[in-house]
């Protein structure tokens, strides 16, 4: 496994994400953009990132706040959280700046995208898809789904997969309903899971052991949101994943 720092920037900031792939000599790859949780690129989403590159993908885990920066616990992932998402335009740049930054890899096929995030990446990723970018898939798991521009979810190109905890209580049932409104009245591809008995971060067994409100790891759904996503891949890239 190839693990290297990936340096890259938009128009404010340094970053530096975390390219990943198997290192196997072969023809081009299809390319996916993993926007982390809040914390910023930690254990967990490299680890999803290490799985994605097993079975062929060219990876970069994005960097959300420049520098690389990361927050070691949950209040100043939620101050830098905040700070990004104030403003929509910037964040947007953000998460398009890790897009560019991949397509431009040697190995990477540039017409074969997708993105995909937990949590706030989760969120990332649906906005990154409303901006309108080229991307074959969007998936999202355990994310927000409000959006201060709904509208533009009629700029989304590719196929969209929500993975949502039915327990999850920073996601309300109203938000999970207005996000279908809107997403039926577009032409876009789009399907929503939600996975019964679920809270927030469904996908993350480190929490576990951390003892944060309103999050838990839940086994069943995080196989099932993951086995949902490959299937979703091999239909956009016509890919044999399982």
């Amino acid at each position: 496994m190839n693990k290297s720092t990936l340096e890259y920037r938009d128009s404010v900031a340094e970053l530096r994400g975390v390219l990943v792939a198997d290192g196997s000599p072969a023809a081009k790859r299809p390319g996916i953009i993993l926007f982390p949780d809040a914390r910023g690129i930690g254990t967990h989403a490299t680890a999803q990132a290490e799985q994605l590159a097993r079975l062929g993908f060219v990876v970069l885990v994005a960097d959300l706040y420049g520098g690389g920066k990361t927050a070691p616990d949950v209040p100043q992932a939620i101050v830098l959280m905040n700070a990004l998402r104030a403003d929509t335009t910037r964040w947007r740049e953000r998460a398009d700046a890790a897009r560019l930054a991949l397509m431009q890899q040697t190995t990477v096929d540039a017409g074969k995208l997708a993105a995909i995030g937990y949590c706030f990446g989760g969120t990332t990723a649906l906005e990154l898809a409303r901006t309108g970018a080229d991307l074959a898939a969007v998936v999202s798991f355990h994310g927000g789904l409000a959006s201060e521009r709904p509208e533009d979810a009629a700029n989304i190109k590719g196929s969209v997969l929500v993975c949502h905890g039915a327990a999850d209580a920073l996601v309300s049932p109203t938000q999970l309903a207005s996000f279908e409104d809107i997403m039926s009245r577009t032409s876009v591809d789009w399907q929503v899971h939600v996975h019964g008995g679920a809270a927030h971060g469904f996908t993350n067994p480190e929490l576990i052991d951390m003892g944060l409100p309103n999050h838990a790891y839940h086994e069943a759904a995080d196989r099932r949101s993951w086995a949902a996503m490959l299937g979703l891949f091999e239909d956009v890239f016509g890919m044999r994943l399982r």
